[in-house]
């Protein structure tokens, strides 16, 4: 059991006509949040999560929103940094470590493990996608769904956590970015193969596409849920983002605006983007169209990925890119819809910024 505080490191380092932007944390090793589409507060906003390189390897840490305390969480040798995911209601925060699920309690750093996938890869092998590991939390925080490479197969678990049982429910050649719908504990989406992307399965393994390319340059991807709609937005890289229903299959336009990661506030009325080839900054876009997308702030991010400069790179197979996910900013909505956090490596190392939007903040 870890319980480690730290005296905060926060500092606020820009203020802006949108927004007032602080640093939370200050040591010179990687940072970053957990993912654009995974929550980085609590649903009450009692504390921001975030992963930090500063021991050597990835662990758990958390900033309390009240009096900024940072308290590091785990000490892990194992910790999977992408397969983070805290449960809304503050208590618990998941992870997977080597060949097994676990969780640390956010009151006294107590770690239990759930499962154990037995001789498993874990992971793809690359920096993008499924070779990420991130995992999925269901918003009750009763289910955790985990997808495990098992040689040439992708093993879906499902963890009860109140009974604390597991089982294999879905077999595929790949599943990544998995993701439970938040208005609907039954329904999960998950990225096929770069080639078919759109994906979404029941807890009991009957998967089905959503969403199939108009043609092979199409490039579909960061998916992500809208919340309050049971919809699906998806980025059609570079030229916009469309929506859709994963009951009717009905796809629609949201924008022609270039989301390069795109994350919907707890209403599903805004959604926080980046951009990138070129970096335009950090934009909130109206999701109902009526207004024009709204420059928030310049992250200042590398944004490592020359591939997003070029056509549709994996109608072949899998590619070798250089994509460090920490250089990348991935914005995400506090609960609240009153923050944004956001990575950044323009200090020389990445770090975990938040910015707190001026009063009533409306994408113009």
């Amino acid at each position: 059991m870890v319980w480690n505080p730290l005296p905060s490191e926060s500092r606020v380092v820009s203020e802006t006509e949108n927004a007032i932007v602080r640093q939370v944390t200050a040591h010179p090793s990687i940072h970053h949040h957990p993912f654009f589409f995974v929550d980085a507060w609590d649903a009450a906003g009692q504390f921001l999560v975030f992963l930090s390189h500063r021991s050597g390897a990835p662990q758990i840490y958390i900033e309390q929103q009240e009096g900024g305390e940072v308290i590091q969480l785990t000490d892990d040798p194992s910790l999977a940094e992408w397969s983070v995911i805290p449960s809304k209601d503050g208590a618990w925060i998941y992870f997977v470590s080597g060949q097994s699920g676990k969780r640390v309690s956010t009151s006294d750093g107590r770690v239990e493990e759930l499962v154990d996938f037995g001789r498993a890869e874990i992971r793809e092998a690359g920096m993008v996608g499924a070779a990420m590991g991130t995992t999925a939390l269901s918003a009750s925080g009763r289910f955790w769904a985990v997808p495990v490479k098992t040689g040439a197969v992708s093993r879906f678990w499902m963890i009860d956590t109140e009974r604390q049982s597991a089982e294999v429910f879905l077999e595929r050649d790949t599943i990544g970015h998995p993701q439970f719908c938040p208005d609907d504990e039954d329904l999960i989406l998950f990225a096929g193969p770069m080639t078919d992307r759109v994906w979404v399965t029941d807890r009991s393994g009957r998967a089905r596409r959503i969403f199939e390319r108009e043609h092979d340059m199409q490039w579909i991807t960061h998916e992500v849920w809208r919340p309050g709609h049971r919809t699906v937005l998806f980025v059609d890289w570079p030229n916009g983002m469309g929506e859709i229903d994963p009951d009717t299959g009905a796809v629609t336009r949201v924008t022609d605006f270039p989301v390069w990661h795109g994350a919907p506030d707890t209403t599903g009325t805004r959604l926080v983007c980046d951009t990138n080839f070129p970096d335009r900054g950090l934009h909130l876009l109206d999701l109902a169209g009526k207004t024009s997308p709204q420059f928030l702030l310049a992250s200042e991010a590398s944004s490592r990925g020359d591939h997003w400069a070029e056509p549709f790179p994996y109608n072949d197979g899998p590619v070798k890119v250089y994509a460090p996910q920490h250089t990348h900013p991935h914005p995400r909505f506090s609960p609240d819809g009153t923050q944004v956090v956001f990575t950044s490596d323009r200090t020389g190392a990445a770090q975990v910024f938040v910015a707190t939007l001026r009063t009533a903040p409306q994408p113009q």
